[in-house]
């Protein structure tokens, strides 16, 4: 991509970067803390400031791989005009590749700093500040290859696995260990069940792109799917995340608050009926925006049910 890209009439540079930065995602990013902070709060491990690091750690990593997804898909001509998902700063030509490298390495070296301070802060033992450090090493790798590189990772459908683990499972068992300093294995219920969550949000996303990404070699795990199966899919996320939160309650028996996230479970099933009945491309553009709120209010009441334990 030519780095002299003329910008979009009306089109400023600060609307840009809010746009790249797409900071309505940062909510949902943070979801995993949040329900990982319950748990450890329920356990009476609770710390704030580990708490309060750990999220700002998660939210410069999201805002690092969107910053990276906008890159890589704009330097890859992936997001065309003909991409019903809006178009942001630098496939505008507003933002030039230049530009956004160099945002992309502030970002990098504010999450190293952040990062580090929640280890130092949080870390008892040399073996747990080594495996912290190497995670997240990894996840910033993982904001940026998503979609940077000669082959991206989320371009070959793998970037449903990759929410799970680190926006579910690391997330949250890494935000409570982090506060608690112990591991259990039924925390990977409630952490799969947000990690699924935020799956649903991609995954709706790239309904939504499903036909561009085809034609573009961009091999989403909706477009392996296809759209029929991809909409199946996303109803066993859903319902596979209210098992999940189900079966945790279940098993530890936190008490009868803990069952507030059933209060959204009617959202669900309506979204997963709207889901598979609205099969165009164009009408996942709604479905989106609710999708991160519904996700965002599940967690919420779970965790706000622990925490009244």
């Amino acid at each position: 991509m030519t780095e002299n890209i003329h910008p979009a009439p009306g089109y400023n540079h600060a609307h840009a970067w809010l746009e790249s930065l797409r900071l309505r995602t940062l909510p949902l990013a943070c979801a995993s803390i949040i329900t990982g902070s319950a748990l450890a709060w329920w356990h009476g491990q609770f710390n704030l400031l580990i708490a309060c690091l750990a999220l700002l750690t998660t939210a410069l990593l999201q805002i690092l791989s969107n910053l990276a997804n906008d890159y890589g898909d704009a330097v890859k001509g992936s997001d065309t005009p003909e991409r019903i998902g809006p178009l942001r700063g630098m496939q505008k030509g507003v933002i030039t590749p230049r530009q956004m490298r160099r945002a992309l390495a502030i970002t990098v070296g504010m999450t190293i700093i952040a990062g580090v301070a929640l280890v130092v802060t949080s870390c008892q033992s040399v073996s747990d500040i080594l495996g912290f450090i190497v995670l997240g090493a990894l996840a910033i790798v993982a904001a940026i290859a998503y979609t940077v590189g000669k082959k991206p990772y989320g371009y070959l459908g793998l970037g449903d696995a990759s929410v799970l683990i680190f926006f579910g499972w690391l997330g949250v068992i890494g935000s409570y260990y982090l506060q608690a300093h112990s591991f259990h294995s039924v925390l990977f219920l409630p952490a799969t069940a947000c990690g699924l969550l935020a799956v649903a949000v991609l995954n709706v996303n790239n309904m939504r792109d499903i036909d561009t990404d085809r034609q573009q070699g961009k091999f989403t795990l909706a477009v392996r799917l296809g759209a029929i199966n991809a909409r199946r899919y996303h109803a066993v996320l859903l319902a596979g995340a209210l098992l999940c939160f189900a079966l945790f309650n279940i098993i530890c028996a936190p008490g009868a608050a803990a069952w507030l996230f059933l209060l959204a479970a009617p959202l669900l099933f309506r979204q997963a009926r709207a889901i598979m009945t609205q099969t165009s491309a164009l009408a996942m553009r709604p479905q989106l925006e609710k999708t991160v709120k519904m996700s965002l209010l599940i967690n919420v009441l779970f965790s706000l049910g622990l925490a009244l334990n």
